[in-house]
C-alpha cells in the first residue's frame, strides 16, 4: 500500500521527457522541506489515504502510454520494488523524480534526481541518475548546481530549471548560463503553460 496523493494521466512537462504522455502517480510523504515547494499539501502522508499498490497499477495500465512517473512528495520514503516489478510485467516502463534523500528502491527505466539542499542526495543515486535537474530559486543555485554536476555519471543529462515563482527573474540568467555552459539545458514547466496537472 502506497499514500496515494493524486494519479492522473497527462503530458510530462518537465526536463528531458518532457512532451511524453505518462500517468502520474503522485505519493504524499515529504520530509526534505523546500520553502518553495508546489506541493506542499503532498508533505504530510496521513492526510493521504493509504491505496492498494494492485489498484494504483491498474489504473495506470489503462492509458495509451505505456509510462508511469513516481513523483511525490518524496517517493524514495517507500518500498517500490513491488510497483515497479508489476508495471515491468506489463510493459509499462517506470520514471521516478527524486530528491535522493533516501535509498532507491525498485527497478526504474528512468531516474530524474533533483537534489535539494535541505536534504542532500545520498552518494549512491548519483551514478544511478539518468537525469540531474536543479531547481534555480537564486543565483547561488548555480554552484548548487555544478556541485551535484561532478557527482553525476558521464551520460546524466543535465537541467537548469526555474522556480516557478521567480521564473521572470530567474530565466535570464538561466539563459545565460547555459549559453555560457552549454553541458547544462533548460528545463521549464510546460505543463503550467498548457493548463495541464
Amino acid at each position: 500500500m502506497l499514500p496515494l496523493m493524486e494519479e492522473f494521466y497527462t503530458i510530462q512537462g518537465e526536463g528531458a521527457n518532457s512532451g511524453q504522455a505518462a500517468y502520474f502517480i503522485r505519493v504524499g510523504g515529504c520530509d526534505v522541506g523546500c520553502h518553495w515547494c508546489d506541493v506542499k499539501e503532498s508533505w504530510d502522508a496521513s492526510l493521504h489515504p493509504l491505496t492498494i499498490t494492485d489498484s494504483i497499477i491498474e489504473n495506470a495500465t489503462k492509458h495509451e502510454a505505456k509510462a508511469v512517473v513516481v513523483t511525490g512528495g518524496e517517493p524514495s520514503m517507500y518500498n517500490l520494488e513491488y510497483i515497479t516489478k508489476q508495471l515491468h510485467q506489463k510493459g509499462v516502463k517506470t520514471f521516478i523524480e527524486t530528491s535522493g534523500a533516501y535509498p532507491l528502491t525498485g527497478k526504474w527505466d528512468w531516474i530524474c534526481l533533483s537534489p535539494k539542499k535541505t536534504a542532500q542526495p545520498l552518494s549512491e543515486i548519483f551514478s544511478k541518475a539518468n537525469e540531474l535537474k536543479v531547481i534555480v530559486h537564486n543565483k547561488d543555485d548555480f554552484n548548487w548546481a555544478e556541485k551535484n554536476a561532478e557527482k553525476v555519471g558521464s551520460t546524466c543529462k543535465l537541467y537548469l530549471q526555474p522556480e516557478w515563482s521567480k521564473r521572470n527573474e530567474m530565466m535570464p540568467l538561466i539563459v545565460d548560463y547555459v549559453m555560457a555552459h552549454p553541458k547544462w539545458n533548460v528545463s521549464l514547466q510546460t505543463h503550467k503553460y498548457m493548463g495541464i496537472p
